[in-house]
């Protein structure tokens, strides 16, 4: 039970909410709701987490494949079991899109657990504080990618994240999570319906999903209020991957991105495909 106490406090962390700052982030609201939330959405999923002992000190740039449209549950999952073996050091600040900061208590919700704008600047400023960073360079491509490309990582040839990491001079943590597509059943992503709309350039958004979920059914829009199918999901935290080299100058040569970039998403592909493997035989751990 939570007491009257900390429903005021948790009240006055979600109430002091400022779009643009990187000082929303409430621990209280973290020690309270976390560890619960990650607990409730492991069990709905059967979840499984591999790879938590991986995950070192300092500064680092998580980088996962999103699934489940908007509600991301994977990500609530993943936080849990990081802050529960690690602490703070292991939660990471998520750079997330502007339509996660306007969204009414969602969004505070979001930003008391160090939702951030997802600006370069805002990335740099919180690896050289010395914390982690958690993005999804497939964005709306990646999640509401079809349900028959649900075991892909779609990253759309996005290099942002690298050059990021390589920037700040921090190694990229993978986080791989199979499974969560199946929470709801994309029958296509309709990109050329975004494109003739001019999405990309007007909100961000270079899909609009024809989609299938409970209770709404089918849905010609990016459905965010669903409840989503108990699938089993199955995710794993990659040993952290280092670059030969760092700095702005590695950061701006356009083919060592390229070649930093087809190293973490081949390796992060592999991992996707060996626990959808495991995932449709059954399990999800290393035998």
């Amino acid at each position: 039970m939570i007491s009257k106490p900390e429903i005021f406090e948790l009240a006055q962390s979600i109430k002091s909410f400022e779009p643009d700052s990187l000082e929303n982030r409430s621990p209280f609201l973290i020690d309270l709701l976390i560890p619960k939330i990650g607990w409730v959405l492991k069990k709905y999923f059967r979840a499984s987490v591999q790879g938590i002992e991986r995950i070192p000190k300092g500064p680092a740039l998580y980088v996962g494949n999103h699934s489940m449209g908007m509600q991301t549950l994977d990500t609530g999952i993943f936080f849990a079991e990081a802050y529960n073996a690690h602490g703070m050091d292991a939660l990471p600040y998520g750079l997330q899109h502007d339509i996660g900061l306007v969204i009414p208590i969602v969004s505070r919700l979001a930003a008391a657990a160090g939702g951030v704008r997802a600006t370069k600047e805002n990335g740099l400023t919180l690896l050289a504080r010395g914390h982690k960073v958690i993005t999804y360079p497939g964005g709306g491509e990646d999640a509401f990618r079809p349900f028959r490309h649900r075991d892909k990582i779609v990253f759309n040839k996005r290099t942002g994240y690298i050059r990021l990491a390589l920037e700040a001079g921090v190694p990229i943590i993978p986080v791989v999570s199979a499974g969560a597509q199946a929470a709801f059943f994309i029958v296509d992503d309709l990109r050329w319906l975004a494109k003739a709309l001019n999405l990309e350039k007007r909100f961000r958004i270079g899909v609009w999903p024809l989609m299938v979920s409970f209770p709404l059914g089918i849905t010609f829009f990016p459905n965010p209020f669903f409840i989503p199918f108990p699938t089993k999901i199955c995710m794993e935290i990659m040993a952290p991957i280092t670059f030969e080299r760092k700095g702005k100058t590695a950061a701006n040569d356009d083919a060592f991105v390229r070649l930093c970039a087809s190293r973490v998403e081949d390796a992060m592909q592999k991992t996707l495909t060996r626990l959808a493997q495991k995932r449709r035989q059954g399990g999800c751990k290393n035998q």
